[in-house]
């Protein structure tokens, strides 16, 4: 088929057309390209949670004598005399707190003992209470006795020693010797620093 003859000016339209169409379809191939691009997002930060704390130390303490509910309690770590005392119900009317620091801190398995208040007789009120023979206080009953000296009857009076602990006494300063101060109790097995306090004011070295 022989090729249909065209003028210049229908050739220059047919060219100027074809560009338009060319141009067009560049607009819309950046529109889309651009719809397409993926939205950039700021990465999110990571979220660190809280730890939990760690769990509080309980001490398992004994509480014994002049109190209304004598038994084993579990206090807090950083609790004292005082705190092992009222979670028994408290002091009896009985009960010489005197005789205890109420403001020494506990240790795990440490027995408390409130001592009674002493008749006037010497014999501990309310009974199983007596003080030691010789315990004496301001009242001038008798002289203390000596923790270097001491008989093992003598150790078992005091409050809360018992045969047992008044025996490790005698082993105490049979190997080490004489006790120098009575803080030297709390290197004596069973005795802890609640303990100390309590007989402080009940022996001398």
């Amino acid at each position: 088929m022989p090729p249909i003859p065209v003028s210049r000016p229908v050739a220059l339209a047919l060219v100027g057309g074809l560009l338009a169409v060319l141009v067009l379809a560049g607009q819309r191939l950046a529109a889309t390209g651009s719809a397409a691009a993926p939205e950039v997002v700021a990465p999110l930060e990571p979220v660190v949670e809280a730890r939990a704390g760690a769990a509080q130390a309980v001490l398992v303490v004994h509480v014994v004598g002049a109190v209304r509910r004598p038994g084993l309690f579990r206090l807090p770590e950083g609790a004292r005399v005082a705190d092992a005392v009222a979670r028994a119900g408290g002091a009896t009317r009985r009960a010489d707190l005197a005789g205890l620091n109420l403001a020494a801190p506990l240790v795990d398995g440490v027995q408390v003992l409130v001592p009674r208040k002493v008749a006037a007789g010497g014999a501990g009120a309310g009974g199983g209470g007596a003080a030691a023979p010789g315990a004496a206080g301001p009242g001038g009953l008798g002289p203390k006795p000596s923790l270097s000296s001491a008989t093992a009857e003598e150790l078992d009076a005091l409050p809360g020693v018992g045969p047992v602990t008044a025996q490790k006494i005698i082993d105490y300063r049979t190997e080490h010797g004489p006790f120098r101060s009575v803080d030297d109790l709390d290197a004596v097995p069973g005795i802890g620093p609640t303990r100390v306090e309590q007989l402080r004011d009940l022996v001398t070295p």
